[in-house]
């Protein structure tokens, strides 16, 4: 074949795969217009980290301050423990609730009966679908120090009360475990698909040469799920600065804030209230940053072990 005969081929090849695949290509524009338009051209906002923004002036008004906003939070220690409290916050809330879907999704896997995996399934997914106002309300309900459940029922057996609430150490403990509580089921559902990819053919042999369930899952099951378990512990690692507001801001009080005061909420208050946009746009880019750094560092260590994101 001649070489130009050969390209030929090619580019029809190539028109025929684009005719096939245009219904995906339609399908898949409103997904690229929601990152143009949320994601990536608010991007461009970034800018107010180095001016000093005026509402009246608009952004490309205000004059530039190059890195005036980023030494004035800096310079004031409150701002080192905001950044403190949300490294701590993320990393442990990483650290205690990144095993719980793999523990469920295993779980799972091995219940038989139908009617009973879905009807747990159902009870574990359930709480995603609360808002944190909802599983504040819940917490309040339970461990508040006036008319809380558990309370109620120390008082009528030891005759005293605890302000879980307003002490850091029970306050962290709720903190995590409502997170944990709220998302490790739907967590689940990632790792479920996961280990529906493994080859049913290996618990058959492992089981023939007398292998117990958990010399299969110790052996089978967790190596499955590895590659996805490597993915989702990187993207997990960019919001290590990220602890979210919601949790904490329905959680929170004036008692714990040495222990609660987070990016989130310092970029609500500073910036939302006190219309500070410069100050906390500084400290978003900061926290993007980070988050940026961790990811790439992370994916760059998974590389090394041949389970890189890119």
């Amino acid at each position: 074949m001649k070489p130009s005969e050969a390209h030929t081929s090619v580019r029809r090849l190539q028109r025929k795969r684009l005719k096939q695949n245009v219904p995906l290509i339609l399908m898949f524009i409103p997904v690229i217009a929601f990152f143009v338009a949320f994601r990536y051209i608010p991007i461009l906002g970034n800018v107010i980290a180095f001016k000093q923004y005026n509402l009246m002036q608009g952004i490309w008004g205000s004059p530039w301050v190059g890195l005036d906003n980023f030494k004035i939070i800096f310079s004031n220690p409150q701002t080192i423990q905001i950044v403190t409290n949300t490294f701590l916050l993320s990393f442990f809330g990483i650290v205690i609730g990144f095993p719980f879907p793999i523990l469920v999704a295993v779980m799972l896997n091995e219940v038989r009966r139908m009617w009973w995996k879905k009807t747990v399934q159902t009870l574990l997914y359930l709480p995603h679908f609360f808002s944190w106002v909802i599983i504040g309300g819940i917490v309040v309900t339970l461990f508040g120090s006036q008319a809380g459940v558990v309370n109620a029922l120390l008082e009528q057996w030891t005759g005293a009360k605890y302000p879980f609430l307003y002490q850091a150490g029970s306050w962290l403990t709720i903190f995590f475990g409502s997170s944990v509580w709220k998302e490790a089921g739907f967590g689940a559902i990632i790792y479920l698909a996961a280990m529906s990819s493994i080859d049913p053919h290996l618990y058959e042999a492992a089981s023939m040469d007398g292998a117990s369930k958990l010399r299969q899952i110790w052996h089978i099951t967790l190596p499955g799920i590895v590659p996805t378990a490597t993915i989702m512990l990187i993207l997990s690692m960019g919001r290590v600065m990220d602890v979210g507001f919601d949790p904490i801001y329905n959680l929170q009080n004036a008692v714990v804030s040495d222990v609660s005061n987070v990016i989130s909420t310092y970029i609500y208050t500073i910036g939302i209230q006190n219309g500070l946009y410069s100050l906390t746009t500084s400290m978003g880019l900061f926290e993007s940053v980070i988050g940026l750094i961790l990811v790439v560092g992370a994916n760059r260590i998974a590389r090394k072990f041949n389970q890189s994101l890119w």
